[in-house]
């Protein structure tokens, strides 16, 4: 079987090619991992992949609540797109628990 035609990211089983007795060999980065690539996949996609690459971590932003429960966000921006089978980015957002706690949080009317 032949990629020169397709190249996937990551796991994707729509992303083959008819191989040797009927069997299908796979164009996608996975299947590095389960040894079932195609004969020309390194030569095909490996060469020219380009996986993704991510700035730095943007600051957290403030808590969403006042008082109380909330929570706090941050992201990053992709400075690379993956390319012909590359690796695919990683998460660009995270988000973690925060409490509120502004100075009139206490005060009750």
């Amino acid at each position: 079987g032949s990629c020169w035609h397709q190249c996937c990211p990551g796991r994707n089983n729509t992303c083959w090619a008819p191989g040797a007795r009927r069997a299908r060999c796979y164009c996608d980065s996975y299947c590095e991992r389960t040894g079932d690539c195609c004969e020309d996949y390194r030569a095909a996609c490996r060469r020219a992949a380009a996986g993704c690459a991510v700035g730095p971590w943007g600051p957290w932003s403030g808590c969403s609540s006042l008082c109380g429960v909330g929570s706090k966000a941050r992201s990053r921006q992709v400075t690379v797109p993956p390319g012909r089978g590359g690796e695919p980015c990683p998460d660009l957002k995270q988000r973690r628990g925060c409490l509120g706690e502004h100075p009139t949080c206490g005060m009750a009317k």
